[in-house]
């Protein structure tokens, strides 16, 4: 037997494999810089920043402000959450065509709209900004409005209120979780089911509210005619994969960092008890 004929096909079969899988991680990095991850990690960190603040005025009140940015400059590390979603991303899209949704993300109106989602993401970092954009939400759902209509469509469509809850809900979990591995209390996992559950009404809620106003102000200088197409899109098979993933890589990502956030609280309070 000739054994270099027989192993031949099989480094073949591992070239392309390998090569295959170099084309797809490409595809992907590609599709995460027209999504603008980057940018949505950065304001992701100033949020971390403001939330870790007003957790630990909370729970460690005690602790050195300096200190404390620093452990939250360590969970909302830019290269692991670009690697956790980049894995969400890769595994939520294995049997998706990229090509009509990189189409349709690169032309100019949804490249516009990206920006002005972003715009007010960090926007909404002003308690006063948000607050305002949730007033103007009350004033134009009182009115016969186009674009709340456009938005509470692209809400509905996409079910964004009930899987924006379920992460939090999940990111919750694990943020007891943390707490509890890390000694700050003893809860058995009924109690904290029952804890965080009792809060899904209230989640649902708010959780309703912010998508209207925060979408409001994204898209108040869109027209209405690009802002339906936008709407069609996520309609499509190819829209509903990308928000399956969206959602499946930053639900991920969430849960980590808030995992690492309830074991670092827990260790803060058991130094403080020292």
């Amino acid at each position: 037997m000739n054994l270099r004929a027989v192993l031949a096909p099989f480094a073949l079969i591992l070239t392309f494999a390998g090569a295959a899988l170099a084309d797809r991680a490409e595809e992907i990095d590609a599709l995460m810089q027209v999504l603008r991850v980057q940018d949505t990690i950065e304001i992701m960190q100033e949020e971390g920043a403001l939330y870790g603040g007003e957790i630990a005025r909370d729970l460690i009140p005690d602790v050195d402000p300096t200190l404390w940015s620093g452990v939250i400059e360590k969970i909302y590390d830019e290269a692991k959450m670009h690697e956790v979603l980049e894995a969400g991303f890769t595994t939520a899209l294995t049997d998706t065509d990229l090509a009509p949704i990189m189409a349709y993300f690169t032309t100019d109106e949804v490249r516009d709209i990206l920006a002005l989602e972003l715009s007010a993401r960090r926007a909404f970092l002003d308690r006063e900004t948000e607050a305002y954009a949730a007033a103007r939400w009350l004033e134009l759902s009182g009115k016969d409005s186009s674009l709340v209509s456009q938005v509470e469509e692209l809400i509905n469509d996409s079910d964004l209120v009930e899987r924006n809850v379920m992460g939090t809900l999940n990111a919750d979990l694990m943020f007891y979780q943390g707490l509890t591995e890390g000694g700050a209390f003893e809860l058995s996992e009924e109690e904290i089911l029952a804890d965080v559950w009792a809060n899904e009404e209230e989640l649902r809620r708010s959780t309703r509210e912010w998508l209207q106003s925060f979408l409001l102000m994204s898209y108040q200088p869109v027209d209405a005619a690009t802002l339906e197409e936008y709407a069609a899109f996520w309609r499509t098979e190819a829209g509903q994969d990308l928000n399956r993933a969206i959602f499946v890589a930053f639900d991920q990502m969430y849960e980590d960092l808030a995992y690492l956030l309830g074991l670092a609280i827990a260790e803060q309070m058991q130094i403080e008890e020292l």
